[in-house]
């Protein structure tokens, strides 16, 4: 029992050698213990090791001769531990009460090592978060309070060293610091193999500071489940290619949406027995990701900004030109960074405020955008990230109920919105893909610049009368291997997009003649542009929407002039006006015999405004003008471009053959449809 208390004495002043963390060594005068591998530090409840236990050769001469005992176990399991101490009692010949004091020591060791080392771990990831000192502080908020901010802050993007892009960088940027908010907006880029596309993420991913990112190259199936409760909490988290991530794609869109997930699994305890647990990870996160695919699925695609990269040559060659300053030594690298620490440091010194919107409730959204009710709230929410962006130029404000601190959208913000969203509306309103949509506009543009070099040629050659009389013919005709060759795009996918673009009718094939006649063999196959403006004339409508939201919101903001409002004046009221009758033809307007002063007042007198018609009608109204539109390039007279009956329309139109009668008897009361008598196609109404 004395030597014994001796030990005990002695081997308090033995401490675990920790110099090693796969190898923790503790030893006293009998024994030599090693921790191989370590252990790990998360989870207090247990402590699984892989112990080897040995005799120290100066307590024992044949120590040399006795091999050590190796065991894998729990140290807090009683059964293990007395299985163990019992085994290596029998094998080194030695007392169990010695191995039971010496495994003993080492558990209390172990204990205090690895809460010191879980107090490090946490010391260290609190000191990620870069403390500013005054002066950074100072600049930071003096730059979030420059005019002009986003200007600005687009260019100290390209200062940072990302090239181009001026409208993805900073529509990317700004989604990037939307992760601090309740609902965070997610971003994804598109475009062929090369491009840039991870370039323009990274980029722009290393302007945010590095404790609120986690970039992610793949990723298993169940990996976020695995992540801390808190730990992705208002984190952005930048995904290399998507394609890598295809197995985590369902509880990465639940995190998106819900902004929390969790799993229930079957876990065991320390006792053996299986009990089931819950691990929740909880949200709001920022997510980006980068495909080649022209089409994404649908559920990733509608939650978040696609973003189409400039594929033009322009933009090939500022990055050439960007990539020989560099190996000529004349692109200076330090200038880059501090630009990138400049808005790294904007970031950290944005806080958490409530944004209000007052002009929500008039704001709207074309309703050509094929997914309008997600797009709506991204509509909102991203004019709340400028505001949000902007908070050190906002008044703040308390709501007296709750005591809530606030800021208020301006109409600034949602003009800076507007322009920003324009492309990204536009392409949610197109049916076809991005990479169809820019091969079919690459196309327009080719046969735009051939007709202007025939035209030119031909110039010289046309009588000068003739050519004043005659405008040149727009020749809309092309081929496979003529647009191959001047496109540079491969035969299967010039064989995808056009099997696209046909069945949407954007093209059609004009390689036989009007009998109808079989192709001849060797005679290459033709196509034809249906319509060279339909996506112009849909970019200007949808521009047009937004534009118009504005002008109201601006024009309720400033006090109405009644005194100033324009009048019809005596001259229009003796006038001679154009009698019609209801089923007579169509008379010209005398415009000769009244001034255009007059006519106008006119018009905007006895003439309904678009708005104060029912919401149907307009709806009616608007679907007219694209249908004629987009019919009108297969009228050769212009009169009969807005001429149709009621029978091509109801063929048209998803509406039923009574309420387009109803719509253009409406529509005829209230000035806007003209019923004519005696067109020569049979055409009964002519929209005005």
């Amino acid at each position: 029992m004395k030597l014994l208390k001796n030990i005990f004495q002695m081997s308090k002043l033995h401490q675990l050698q920790t110099e090693n963390a796969e190898n923790l060594i503790y030893q006293n005068e009998l024994l030599r213990l090693t921790v191989l591998g370590g252990i790990k530090i998360e989870g207090l409840d247990r402590m699984r090791a892989t112990l080897k236990i040995a005799l120290q050769p100066a307590a024992d001469a044949l120590a040399s001769s006795i091999p050590p005992v190796r065991h894998n176990l729990d140290l807090y399991n009683d059964t293990q531990l007395e299985k163990l101490i019992r085994k290596t009692a029998e094998k080194l010949e030695i007392g169990t009460s010695v191995i039971a004091a010496s495994i003993a020591e080492l558990t209390e060791q172990l204990e205090t090592y690895r809460l010191a080392m879980q107090k490090e771990s946490t010391a260290a990831s609190s000191q990620n978060i870069k403390p500013l000192s005054a002066t950074e502080r100072t600049a930071a908020i003096d730059f979030l309070k420059t005019k002009d901010l986003l200007t600005h802050t687009n260019e100290m993007i390209g200062k940072s060293g990302m090239i181009g892009e001026q409208h993805n960088r900073l529509l990317m940027y700004l989604i990037f610091t939307s992760r601090k908010l309740h609902q965070p907006l997610h971003i994804v880029s598109l475009g062929a193999s090369g491009i840039g596309k991870t370039h323009l993420q990274e980029k722009i991913g290393a302007l945010i500071p590095q404790e609120d990112k986690i970039e992610i190259t793949t990723l298993s199936e169940n990996a976020f489940y695995y992540f801390g409760q808190r730990e992705l909490k208002n984190k952005l988290i930048l995904i290399e290619d998507l394609d890598g991530v295809d197995s985590a794609l369902y509880p990465l869109r639940e995190l998106q949406s819900k902004k929390r997930i969790s799993k229930t699994i079957a876990h065991k305890n320390t006792k053996g027995e299986t009990r089931t647990i819950h691990l929740i990870v909880e949200g709001p996160v920022s997510v980006a990701g980068c495909t080649t695919q022209e089409q994404i699925y649908e559920d990733n695609a509608n939650r978040s900004f696609l973003i189409y990269l400039d594929e033009s040559k322009a933009q090939d060659r500022r990055i050439m030109e960007y990539q020989r300053k560099i190996a000529a030594g004349k692109i200076d690298k330090t200038q880059e960074q501090q630009a990138a620490i400049v808005l790294q440091n904007t970031q950290r010194v944005l806080q958490p405020i409530k944004v209000i919107n007052p002009y929500a409730e008039a704001l709207k959204i074309p309703e050509e955008v094929l997914k309008p009710r997600r797009t709506n709230n991204h509509y909102l929410q991203f004019i709340e990230v400028i505001t949000y962006y902007h908070q050190y130029q906002r008044t703040e404000q308390v709501d007296t109920a709750t005591g809530e601190i606030y800021i208020e959208t301006t109409l600034a913000d949602i003009q800076e919105a507007n322009t920003l969203l324009k492309e990204i509306l536009i392409r949610k309103s197109d049916e076809l893909t991005g990479a169809c949509r820019n091969y079919l506009e690459n196309i327009k543009q080719y046969l735009k610049e051939r007709n202007e070099a025939k035209n030119e040629v031909n110039k010289g050659q046309t009588d000068k009368a003739q050519t004043d009389k005659e405008s040149p013919t727009l020749d809309l005709t092309f081929t496979n291997r003529e647009i191959r060759k001047a496109l540079r795009v491969n035969g299967s996918n010039q064989k995808r997009y056009n099997g696209s673009l046909m069945s949407n009718y954007y093209i059609k094939s004009v390689s036989t003649d009007n009998n109808k006649k079989p192709r001849k063999k060797g005679i290459a196959y033709r196509y034809e542009i249906v319509s060279h403006q339909e996506f112009e004339t849909l970019s200007n409508h949808i521009v047009s929407v937004l534009d118009k939201n504005l002008a109201q919101l601006k024009a309720q903001a400033q006090p109405i002039d009644t005194e100033k409002a324009a009048l019809p004046t005596a001259e229009w009221f003796t006038s001679p006006q154009v009698v019609q009758t209801s089923n007579e033809p169509l008379k010209p307007l005398e415009t000769n015999k009244i001034n255009k002063q007059s006519t106008t007042i006119a018009k905007k007198v006895m003439r309904p405004k678009k708005n104060e018609l029912p919401e149907h009608l307009q709806n009616h109204v608007h679907w007219l003008n694209s249908y004629l539109k987009h019919r009108g390039t297969n009228h050769d007279k212009e009169e009969n471009q807005r001429n149709f009956t009621n029978a091509e329309i109801n063929q048209h139109s998803d509406k039923s053959g009574k309420t387009i009668r109803s719509y253009h008897h409406a529509l005829t009361e209230q000035g806007y449809l003209q019923k004519a008598g005696s067109f020569h196609s049979g055409y009964n109404y002519t929209l005005l």
